[in-house]
């Protein structure tokens, strides 16, 4: 974290913390169904030790983004966002949140008035609610770095994204994800970041 952490501030980068599920093994990524005590005890001192590995590297954390099943749950369920709402102010008050566009995390953000980025992603399949395609099912991954490039750039000029039944979906964005664990990554964000200039878009810091 600490190494992560001192590359993206010599360069520039805003940092966040990136919160999930207590499980290692899944990478996050499996519902694991805990009360709401046990994800805000463990979603505080995720976010805690984040902010002591910037402080340790001269850097500030500005955002907090849930991962995994945490994020996809908190877009739907409300006692959740708003109980992770609560944990973040309740950590640091200026912190913003990365969330899902268009969802229950954001109007839970809304309701408390803390600093919430509409986030979109390009490489990831959508559900006609506006919903990620779950992982297991067919359409979930963009795989062609060009594909997701052309969709960075809808998103950003036309506020659309096409759904995997074809429904042409209105979203307003602030952020566009890439998965940096995916094979393409890398490519991806190249070809996605050269398109959306080449479209007249400057790439700038959400939160700052």
């Amino acid at each position: 974290m600490k190494r992560t952490i001192a590359m993206a501030h010599e360069k520039g980068v805003s940092i966040g913390a990136h919160p999930s599920y207590p499980d290692r093994p899944g990478f996050g990524r499996r519902e694991m169904g805990l009360p709401l005590d046990s994800i805000a005890e463990s979603f505080i001192r995720q976010i805690q030790a984040m902010i002591e590995c910037c402080e340790s590297e001269g850097a500030r954390l500005r955002y907090v983004k849930p991962h995994g099943a945490l994020y996809n749950r908190a877009a739907r369920d409300e006692k959740l966002a708003d109980l992770l709402t609560g944990c973040v102010t309740a950590v640091d008050e200026s912190l913003a949140i990365l969330g899902l566009a268009e969802s229950v995390a954001q109007a839970a953000a809304r309701k408390r008035n803390v600093s919430f980025a509409r986030e979109a992603f390009i490489d990831r399949g959508y559900l006609r609610d506006r919903t990620l395609v779950p992982r297991t099912e067919r359409g979930a991954l963009i795989e062609d770095p060009q594909h997701a490039a052309d969709r960075a750039v809808r998103i950003a000029r036309d506020r659309k994204i096409e759904a995997v039944d074809g429904t042409i979906i209105e979203l307003e964005a602030d952020s566009l994800c890439v998965h940096g664990d995916g094979d393409s990554a890398l490519e991806t964000v190249s070809a996605a970041r050269n398109a959306l200039e080449n479209a007249g878009f400057t790439i700038v810091e959400f939160a700052k």
